[in-house]
């Protein structure tokens, strides 16, 4: 997939677990885990928006787009 999700590598650089901003976002660990790995089929403003407070960042910093090569 072209979409590629960098919420572990905020997650680091802010030195906070996935637990913390499950709870902050107050979604479960399973569902921040399917957007982590990039199975989730789409992802609401509001969530990105709480993704983004949290963790003091911009959209660009947590979603890249890579196309894919033939």
């Amino acid at each position: 997939m072209p979409i590629i999700v960098n919420v572990d590598v905020m997650l680091a650089r802010r030195k906070m677990q996935s637990k913390e901003l499950a709870e902050r976002l107050g979604i479960t660990q399973a569902n921040l885990s399917i957007l982590k790995t990039g199975k989730a089929k789409g992802i609401r403003f509001d969530t990105l928006e709480a993704i983004c407070k949290a963790l003091e960042c911009q959209p660009g910093d947590i979603l890249e787009y890579i196309p894919e090569t033939d």
